[in-house]
C-alpha cells in the first residue's frame, strides 16, 4: 500500500472550464511563443510524444520560461509528462514551477500510480514554497486495463480534475484503428466515471489527428457535448474555436435556461418544485440543467 502523504489542509480547488487543451510541443520555440494567441482554454506543453528523445532535456531546461510564455494571456497551463520512472522524475523537477495548474499524466493505470506522483509532487512544492496542492491531474486512459480501475484513478487525490481516453493510444494497444465502433465504449466507461467523482470528462468519440476536415470535427465536438463532455483536447490550432464553440451552450440553449430559472423562481415563491413550463414538466434535473447551462454562458444575473 502506498502511503498517501497529503497534508490534512489540503483542500481541493474548484473545477476549471476547459473547453479547448492544445498541445504545444515545448521544444519549438515558435510554437511556444505563439501559443498564447490561439484562444485555447488550457495550454499544455507537451514533453511527451511530441518530443523526440535526444530534446526532451532542452524543453524541460526551457520549461519556467516556456510557462510564463504561455500564460502570459491568462490560459491554464499544463505540461504533460512521460511515464518512465527515470524520465518522469526528471520531468516533475523540471516542471512543478510557479505558473503550472496540471500535470497530465500519459498512460494512467492505476491509483498507486496517481498517488506515487502526487506524493513527489508534494515534496516538491514544499521544497520550493509552492502552494501544496495548487498542480493539479488530468489523466490520460491509454490501454484496456485501465478501464477495470476508472473509479479508483478517477478518486485517486484531491489532485485529480480531469480524465480523458487517449484514442490513438487505446486503439493501438487493443490493435484496432481510432473509429467511432471501437470508441464509443470506453469514452462513455471515462464519461461516466469522471462525473462520479466530479471530475471534468474531456473528449470526443474519434480520432485526434483528424483536424483537416472541420465540418466532422464539429458535429464530433457537438456529440461529445450532447453525451456529457466538457471540452477536448486539440493537437492542432485549427480545432480551438471548433471546440470553444462546441462545448460553450448556444444562444438558444441560454435564453432557455434563463426562462426556466425565471419560471422556477416563480414557482418556488407559490411552493412549487415542478411545474409545467413550454408544454413540459420541469423537476429538479431540469432545473439542474438549466442552471448548469446559464453558469456556463456570459454573466446573468439571475440566481443560479
Amino acid at each position: 500500500m502506498i502511503k498517501d502523504n497529503r497534508p490534512a489542509a489540503e483542500s481541493s480547488l474548484p473545477v476549471p472550464r476547459w473547453r479547448s487543451l492544445l498541445f504545444v510541443p515545448a521544444h519549438v520555440a515558435r510554437f511556444v511563443a505563439t501559443a498564447h494567441q490561439r484562444g485555447a482554454d488550457g495550454l499544455i506543453l507537451d514533453l511527451e510524444d511530441s518530443v523526440p528523445q535526444e530534446q526532451k532535456g532542452e524543453a524541460r531546461r526551457q520549461l519556467p520560461e516556456s510557462v510564463a510564455k504561455v500564460g502570459s494571456k491568462g490560459a491554464s497551463v499544463l505540461v504533460r509528462v512521460n511515464r518512465g520512472l527515470r524520465v518522469l522524475a526528471a520531468d516533475l523537477d523540471a516542471a512543478v514551477v510557479a505558473g503550472v495548474d496540471a500535470l497530465v499524466l500519459p498512460k494512467t493505470d492505476s491509483a498507486e500510480w496517481v498517488l506515487e506522483i502526487a506524493n513527489a509532487v508534494s515534496e516538491l512544492e514544499r521544497e520550493r514554497n509552492l502552494p501544496v496542492g495548487r498542480i493539479r491531474f488530468l489523466a490520460q486512459i491509454e490501454t484496456p486495463g485501465a478501464l477495470r480501475k476508472l473509479a479508483t484513478i478517477a478518486s485517486a487525490h484531491p489532485r485529480m480534475v480531469a480524465m480523458a481516453l487517449g484514442p490513438e493510444d487505446f486503439s493501438a494497444a487493443v490493435g484496432g484503428v481510432p473509429g467511432f465502433d471501437l470508441l464509443l465504449a470506453p469514452s462513455l466507461a471515462v464519461l461516466f466515471a469522471a462525473r462520479a467523482a466530479g471530475l471534468l470528462p474531456l473528449g470526443f468519440i474519434g480520432s485526434m489527428g483528424e483536424f483537416s476536415d472541420t465540418y466532422k470535427l464539429r458535429e464530433a465536438a457537438a456529440h461529445a457535448r450532447r453525451l456529457g463532455f466538457a471540452g477536448a483536447l486539440a493537437i492542432h490550432p485549427a480545432q480551438v474555436a471548433i471546440f470553444n464553440e462546441a462545448f460553450s451552450p448556444s444562444a438558444q440553449e441560454l435564453e432557455w435556461a434563463r426562462r426556466v430559472l425565471a419560471a422556477q423562481k416563480d414557482a418556488a415563491g407559490q411552493g412549487r418544485g415542478a411545474f409545467a413550463f413550454e408544454g413540459k414538466m420541469v423537476d429538479p434535473p431540469v432545473i439542474r440543467r438549466a442552471q448548469e447551462i446559464a453558469a456556463a454562458g456570459p454573466d446573468t444575473d439571475l440566481d443560479v
